[in-house]
């Protein structure tokens, strides 16, 4: 597959190893020495059908072994060890789990006990965390100064409940963060021309970031219903918890509008696999 639109991204480093294609994003890359992330793309797996090529999921019907493969290889070209991955349990939840050694593990080769997860959090090193996506916001936390890493799986409902700028809020709860310190990144995912909702969903919007807001998150459809941004609202959530401009990465990249490079559940009507964003803080040389 040709990568004629994904390669104009301004926001996005689209990176390729050993056949694998993944994605970066400028502010994370340069913590580079200290951390690992990576968002995937379809490219690179051994997936068939409406799965393949890189469904890293083992929930949505594929052969469990393509699933394995898929993970060895994203593992490989992004440098993690596979078998230590932590796996998230989304249910559009606003709620997370502090991640130990403890964990290493759960959801590739063993049961796991994570459940309604849809935010992972660490600082010890050597831990891969990874949540899972085919149009919702995935979105990247890292703090250089406490080092410490964090993931956040945000759907509409995630997103109307402000789950960015509440990680934010438990990073500096828990582990002692400045907001200012934070460098974040929003992930590829559906974009507004793509994402139409209903009344009432575009109503809890207004009634939860404000009508001054309302222009830039909703604009109104003749049958009543409404096309959403996503990412703008978690832009503005993550701004209004303290984020700074200068270290906030947002994508360009529509997950819908680019059904050959991402899996999407609106563009494939449900028939499709998953993506998967991956954060690793490494140990100190």
């Amino acid at each position: 597959m040709k990568l004629n639109y994904i390669n104009g991204s301004k926001t996005c480093i689209i990176n390729e190893n050993q056949g694998v294609t993944y994605i970066t994003f400028p502010g994370l890359a340069a913590h580079s020495k200290d951390l690992l992330h990576a968002f995937s793309t379809r490219l690179g797996g051994v997936s068939e059908d409406y799965l393949g090529t890189m469904n890293l999921s083992f929930s949505r019907g594929d052969d469990r072994e393509k699933v394995m493969e898929n993970h060895r290889r994203f593992a490989a070209a992004t440098g993690y060890d596979e078998k230590r991955l932590v796996f998230s349990d989304q249910v559009h939840l606003t709620h997370f789990h502090k991640v130990s050694e403890e964990d290493c593990g759960k959801g590739i080769i063993r049961e796991s006990d994570i459940k309604e997860i849809d935010g992972l959090v660490t600082n010890v090193p050597e831990i891969p965390l990874i949540t899972f996506y085919a149009d919702c916001v995935p979105l990247f936390f890292y703090d250089p100064v406490k080092k410490v890493i964090a993931m956040a799986h945000s759907g509409w409902k995630g997103t109307v409940e402000r789950i960015g700028g509440k990680m934010i809020s438990y990073m500096i709860a828990e582990y002692g963060c400045e907001s200012r310190d934070i460098v974040c990144a929003i992930a590829p995912s559906i974009c507004q021309s793509c994402y139409e909702v209903s009344e009432d969903v575009a109503l809890r919007f207004l009634e939860v970031f404000g009508k001054e807001h309302g222009s830039s998150l909703l604009y109104p459809k003749p049958d009543g219903k409404y096309q959403l941004n996503l990412h703008k609202a978690c832009e503005i959530t993550l701004l209004e918890a303290g984020i700074l401009p200068k270290h906030l990465d947002i994508t360009d990249l529509c997950t819908c509008c680019n059904p050959n490079f991402f899996f999407s559940h609106r563009a494939s009507h449900g028939r499709r696999g998953n993506l998967a964003g991956v954060m690793m803080l490494k140990s100190p040389a």
